[in-house]
């Protein structure tokens, strides 16, 4: 497949088409960065609330493990400790549960902000350049095959614009009738022109 034009126009305005696309996917996908970079942020106070559970359960292990060395009353002494350290046990994990959430939503958010307008520009991008390009080698194709340019030159009568048509000379359908090769020649450059290739040089061995 070829996916230039051998005309500079047409082949700057895909060039300028791709760096586009290009272009616009690198900036949404700065911006996810940077959003994402920001969203995190959020998670700076469930990381507190888990370091203070686990301080605290820590803490009251420790003070529990004191107690229980008390002779008689050791175990209703840990009693409290253990419960605080229970309850340091829950707010650590509460802590990291918040965290997870704003991990998750700053990932969503980031792959939300690259594939809706990046998806979007691609859906028309995408159809446009893969037709070229499908066209395109396809011509290459009939060409390299030394194929009958009345092929081009049909197609060209039957979809290029009216006033393209307008500007051939006076009689060239008529000459494409009689199998005019010049009047075919003609045609079938109007229609390598739409995709912005050269008609080949004339085959001297051939009638075109």
């Amino acid at each position: 497949m070829r996916f230039y034009a051998e005309h500079p126009a047409l082949r700057g305005r895909q060039v300028a088409a791709d760096a586009g696309v290009l272009l616009w996917t690198v900036l949404w996908v700065l911006v996810a960065r940077i959003v994402h970079g920001a969203v995190l942020v959020l998670a700076e106070p469930g990381r507190a609330v888990e370091d203070l559970g686990r301080s605290v359960q820590g803490s009251m292990g420790s003070a529990a493990s004191a107690a229980e060395d008390v002779p008689v009353v050791g175990d209703d002494l840990a009693a409290p400790f253990e419960a605080l350290a229970g309850a340091g046990g829950s707010v650590t994990g509460a802590g990291r549960s918040a965290q997870e959430a704003v991990d998750t939503l700053a990932l969503v958010l980031a792959v939300v902000l690259v594939l809706l307008p990046v998806g979007w520009l691609l859906s028309r991008w995408l159809p446009w350049r893969l037709r070229y390009a499908l066209e395109a080698g396809a011509v290459r194709q009939l060409l390299a095959a030394r194929a009958d340019l009345d092929v081009l030159a049909a197609r060209a009568l039957a979809t290029a614009p009216l006033p393209r048509l307008a500007t051939l000379p006076d009689g060239t359908g008529a000459a494409w009738r009689r199998g005019d090769p010049s009047a075919v020649r003609a045609l079938a450059a109007l229609e390598l022109a739409r995709l912005g290739l050269r008609l080949p040089p004339q085959d001297p061995e051939g009638p075109r």
